[in-house]
């Protein structure tokens, strides 16, 4: 299962049932987990470790030390989840210690071709980035976010569960749970609502939630008489409560 022309080097530690096809490269302090399959001409560096059924496409670089210029090769790591799919030309870098040391990658994933993964980023579950999109260093994505083609996110900020970053986007602000953004910068276009509905929730939740983007986005409501007006909603709908506690945390204030 490894191609007599790739490279692992002796600090490397490959779990069961681990492909490797030629002319990949596989550096010291790397774990890779069982069932993963590394296509030709991949780099992983490390210390990262990577888990079980991941699928790495040709020329990704999967674990190299950051861009950032304060980085001066301290020890830093990269760890991710389960069942990612990361494809052609994607790039997911190591951590810093001006943050926490560590990016941080879900289960479940799929990174399209060319797209990046910075420094210190936090990216849950089943998300896609679709082709060159790109989140700069320590910004979160949330569970079964969605980034549209050649979409962009600056550092620091947060992406709530369930939004959707329509293509192009230039997102500067935090963007809340569940809501879809187009532009440059991003501002808010709508709820994800068809995300919603493929994801099983109900729809008088779904309701709900469009009451809330109502609330923050269509009401000339300040951020702390939005939320006041939500109290019975987030008490009621958990995606609502998800939605109002996020731009309650928000340190750099949300899309508008």
């Amino acid at each position: 299962m490894i191609h007599s022309t790739a490279i692992i080097e002796p600090g490397a530690k490959l779990g069961n049932n681990v492909s490797v096809g030629p002319y990949s490269y596989i550096g010291n302090d790397v774990v890779i987990g069982d069932n993963c399959i590394i296509e030709s001409h991949v780099v992983v560096k490390g210390p990262s470790t990577i888990g079980s059924g991941n699928h790495i496409f040709q020329f990704a670089s999967v674990g190299e030390a950051c861009q950032d210029k304060k980085y001066n090769n301290e020890p830093t790591t990269l760890i991710m989840g389960d069942n990612n799919v990361i494809r052609e030309c994607a790039t997911i870098h190591r951590g810093t210690i001006q943050d926490q040391g560590v990016t941080k990658i879900g289960s479940n994933n799929l990174f399209m071709a060319y797209t990046h993964v910075a420094h210190d980023a936090v990216i849950g579950d089943n998300v896609i980035f679709a082709n060159n999109a790109s989140v700069a260093g320590h910004v979160h994505v949330g569970d079964w976010v969605i980034l549209g083609g050649n979409s962009g996110v600056h550092q620091f900020c947060k992406i709530g569960a369930h939004a959707f970053i329509g293509m192009y986007s230039g997102v500067n602000k935090d963007v809340p749970p569940f809501v879809t953004t187009i532009g440059m910068p991003a501002g808010p276009a709508a709820i994800n609502k068809e995300g919603m509905k493929r994801r099983g929730f109900e729809s008088d939740e779904i309701m709900a939630v469009r009451r809330a983007y109502k609330a923050f986005y269509r009401k000339s409501l300040g951020a702390d008489e939005a939320i006041e007006s939500l109290t019975e909603d987030a008490e009621k709908y958990p995606a609502v409560k998800l939605m109002v506690d996020f731009v309650k945390s928000s340190e750099r204030g949300i899309v508008r």
